[in-house]
């Protein structure tokens, strides 16, 4: 089976600088940042090398809100490669070297549904599958502007394991409709992804193939489609729930969905129907 030792975080965009400085309450009823939610979901995947992409000025920040894990992290500084997602990716081939990693994107957080969290459902599938592997989920047409989607065949022999057929960054529904349809899903949804990615090294000269084609900040789908061409890429759906930090009301849905699904969850029920009949 594959060995996934590293894992990759990006949190260097400009919208991500203090996403994961937020403090929520967690299942457990514990206070913690979103960085140190972020490092126990890649804990529970086995992985304890973890390198998180910042903008070099938030540095200080990132590693007091760390915690106790602070000395676990390696940061690496996405300056040298410019701005874009593509680029935060590719910042981190040196640390990476020539191992498949687990990346996980800075400004979501993952629910899983069972004991299993979801980092350690995806590693868990991509090691015995031995190949580039993205979570996805089941998403309505109306999200379809906030993620990468693709669509692919369901392997009948491996339950919500996909083939990827076609991979686009954030599609219209038009596009969605014709490229992207999968067999099995409900009308209006599509296989979007999760948040978690495992990724070959191959993976890095897709990108700075990508950047030097381009001339200018590049998606990961644009070296995803490469990847399609080139090698087996799978699409995995997990067995949780994903929440976008970054979208209005991204912080408050997420701690809502920590709330409701912990040990403080009747407390959380009568504080909103508190709520609720104050502004009726």
């Amino acid at each position: 089976m594959m060995k996934i030792r590293k894992a990759v975080v990006t949190a260097a965009g400009p919208d991500q600088g203090g996403m994961l400085l937020q403090n929520l309450v967690d299942r457990d009823g514990r206070e913690k940042t979103v960085i140190e939610m972020i490092v126990e979901e890649i804990d529970s995947a086995g992985i304890d090398s973890i390198a998180i992409v910042i903008n070099p000025e938030t540095k200080d920040a990132y590693r007091s809100a760390a915690g106790n894990y602070k000395d676990r992290l390696t940061f690496v500084s996405q300056a040298a490669h410019g701005p874009g997602y593509g680029q935060a990716i590719l910042s981190c081939q040196d640390y990476v070297g020539q191992e498949p990693f687990l990346h996980m994107v800075g400004d979501h957080l993952c629910f899983s549904k069972g004991a299993k969290r979801c980092a350690a459902q995806l590693v868990e599938v991509a090691s015995q599958h031995g190949c580039s592997i993205s979570a996805v989920q089941a998403t309505r047409e109306s999200q379809l502007p906030f993620f990468g989607t693709v669509g692919g065949v369901r392997l009948p022999e491996f339950d919500r394991l996909f083939e990827i057929k076609r991979v686009i960054e954030k599609p219209t529904p038009t596009i969605a409709e014709q490229e992207l349809l999968t067999a099995g899903l409900r009308s209006g949804n599509y296989l979007c992804f999760f948040g978690l990615h495992v990724l070959m090294p191959s993976i890095f000269g897709y990108l700075a193939d990508a950047i030097a084609q381009k001339k200018r900040p590049i998606p990961l789908t644009s070296a995803l489609e490469a990847t399609l061409s080139r090698q087996r890429y799978l699409a995995y759906e997990i067995d949780g729930y994903r929440y976008n930090l970054g979208v209005k009301f991204g912080l408050l849905n997420s701690q809502l969905a920590l709330g409701l699904s912990g040990v403080d969850r009747d407390r959380v029920l009568t504080q909103l129907i508190d709520v609720l009949s104050l502004h009726r």
